[in-house]
């Protein structure tokens, strides 16, 4: 199935934070260059939104999830939920410090990637790298000098290879 923002079945989903939609400036860029990425729109709390990207993945496996501040918070608690359906996180600035989040009773095997500025003030990495810390044991984190928006950091990633299967 295809829709404006992608194709619903596509093995990559991109999650948009919480003020954004699947059609936002990153949203954008990903349908722009990666037809295999999907965008859905996410409305409501954390637990509204948890219930529609439950709907999206369904019993598929192996998902390459992309979140992007309240995005990467519901990518991460899909991944501790269901581990089986994430094969891989991209974090950008993920919102850990919202919704109540607390690190998993044992941490998450998952390979992932996390994306910080220092200049964050939305969700500072003082907040949000101890808890990522205590949440995944596969992690990568990218400490950069920019702000929340990633504004310099998110067009100059080498996404090519960061998406490939």
């Amino acid at each position: 199935m295809t829709e404006l923002n992608g194709r619903q079945d596509a093995a990559i989903i991109f999650l948009h934070g919480l003020d954004s939609s699947g059609r936002g400036n990153k949203g954008h860029f990903f349908q722009e260059h990666f037809a295999d990425v999907y965008c859905p729109d996410f409305n409501g709390d954390l637990e509204e939104r948890m219930l529609s990207l439950e709907e999206i993945v369904g019993d598929r496996k192996s998902l390459t999830l992309v979140g992007s501040s309240f995005g990467g918070l519901m990518a991460t608690c899909l991944a501790v939920s269901r581990p089986q359906a994430v094969g891989r996180l991209i974090l950008l600035a993920p919102a850990l410090n919202m919704g109540g989040f607390q690190p998993p009773p044992e941490k998450i095997g998952i390979p992932t990637l996390l994306v910080i500025g220092r200049r964050d003030t939305s969700t500072p990495p003082r907040l949000v790298l101890p808890l990522a810390r205590a949440s995944f044991s596969a992690l990568e984190i990218h400490e950069v000098d920019d702000d929340h928006q990633l504004r310099e950091t998110f067009p100059k990633m080498d996404w090519r290879r960061l998406l490939a299967p």
